[in-house]
Order: structure tokens, then sequence, then C-alpha cells
């Protein structure tokens, strides 16, 4: 905690999911909130509407797939609120690809700058003046979409490998620094983002129970989690089958919609 007050939460992707529950769960918890997102008057009206306290809390506009953005968001949060205890890099977006549509490339390049080049422009601002202090949380939300590739899925299944292998990488150069990398992995969470999916999702999870798990991993300073474990075990399960079992599997399986498709 900086300078003896209630310690401080810097979240991404604020304005509703898993990102809105983060900040429930942190905000029950005690902590100062520093929440982003491109919509920030649905952030106000859920802290109206869940009558946070004004003085602790901020809103910052910001899209991270727009670099200069979200570093901005980031200087500003420290300015105003402090030097955050906690980072988490939340806001990410989920759409099928076919590659042998030519605007299924921009969609990719989209879901990258987004999922990956944005992960690391929000942690940028904090990550020098955490090892400075010798604190802090740096959290990545990954996926368990990250431990097989699915037919459909490319750009999200790419983009969250590239979480887990981005946030492992951190968690190196940072080692004996006192500042922890977390990453995380959800499984299926009922959020805005799965509602349109057209498939099964085994261990459908609350977003508000997600959070609270993801919560004590946080603060415990866990390197990697999947939640909920049921999919970690599922996930290990896919990770060890043969390319052509996993094949097999898959095969007919409904894809992710394409951005546009009903």
């Amino acid at each position: 905690m900086a300078n003896g007050s209630s310690p401080l939460v810097f979240i991404t992707g604020a304005s509703s999911g898993i990102g809105q529950a983060l900040a429930a769960s942190f905000y029950d918890a005690g902590y100062r909130l520093a929440l982003v997102a491109r919509r920030t008057g649905e952030i106000e009206s859920w802290a109206s509407a869940r009558r946070l306290s004004p003085d602790r809390y901020r809103v910052y506009g910001a899209d991270v797939a727009q670099t200069d953005s979200i570093v901005a968001a980031g200087n500003a949060c420290i300015e105003q609120q402090g030097l955050p205890d906690v980072v988490i890099a939340n806001a990410g977006i989920s759409v099928g690809i076919d590659t042998g549509e030519r605007e299924d490339i921009d969609v990719m390049a989209r879901t990258f700058a987004t999922n990956n080049v944005g992960l690391m422009a929000t942690f940028h601002p904090f990550v020098r003046a955490m090892v400075r202090r010798g604190s802090g949380r740096l959290v990545g939300i990954g996926s368990v979409a990250s431990i097989r590739g699915l037919p459909g899925h490319g750009a999200y299944c790419a983009s969250k490998a590239g979480v887990v292998a981005y946030c492992e990488s951190l968690r190196g150069e940072l080692h004996k620094s006192g500042v922890k990398v977390v990453t995380l992995c959800p499984g299926y969470i009922d959020t805005p983002l799965t509602q349109g999916n057209r498939y099964g999702m085994p261990f459908l999870m609350k977003a508000e129970d997600f959070a609270a798990q993801a919560l004590r991993a946080i603060e415990a300073g866990t390197s990697y989690r999947v939640i909920p474990w049921q999919m970690g075990v599922v996930a290990k399960i896919m990770r060890m089958l043969p390319n052509a079992v996993l094949d097999r599997v898959v095969q007919g399986r409904e894809r992710k919609k394409r951005s546009g498709e009903a």
C-alpha cells in the first residue's frame, strides 16, 4: 500500500463483463479503483447504481488498441491517484476469422492490437515505478483458448497464447524485483463476450464467481491459474492429445462468429 492509504487497482475493460466483476470484488475488498474503458458512461452508470464512494474511484477514457491512449490513462492514474498496487490488463476482443476472407486479416490485426500490444501498453506506465518501489502485481488475462488452436478461433487463440508467453517472459524479467506477474486464464465466463457463442460451454461460470477467485490468486501473487479449476483439467488433457486425435475431436464443432455475422 502506498503512503499507508488503501490499495489501488487499475483495471482495463471495466465497463462490462469480467472487468466490471473484478472492479466490484476489489472495491468490496477495500481497494480504490482506477477504471478504464472506451465507454466511460457505462462505468459511471454502474458506479452510481452500486453507490460507490466518489473518493474511492476514478474513471479514465482510453482505447487499449491505441498505445498513446492507454499510456496516457496510466500516467493520469499515477498523477491523480498514485502508483497502483495491482494493474489488470483485462480489455480484450474475441471474434471468429476465416483466413480465406481478406477482411479477416484486418480483424486479426485488430485482435492483436487490443489483446497483445494493448496489454504491454497497459503495463508500460507502471512497470519501472513498481520495480523502484519493490512491489506490485501486473495481471494479464489470458484464456484457456491459449492452450490449443481451435477451428475458426485463430485470432483469439493465437492472441491469448501470446498473452501467456508474454507474461511468462515478463515474469522472468522481473524475478526478484518484488513485482509479481500473474497470468489468469478464464474458462467460459458468462459475459457479453460469450453470450453469443453458438457452441457448448462446459463449466460456464458467473463473472462474479470468477472475480472472487481471481482476487485471491492476485493477492497471493500466483504466477499462473486457470479458473475454474475444472477447465484447467480439460486444458491439460487437450494439451496432451496428439494432433490427429484433437483434429478428429474438433471436427464439426461450431465456429466463433465472424465480425458482422448475425
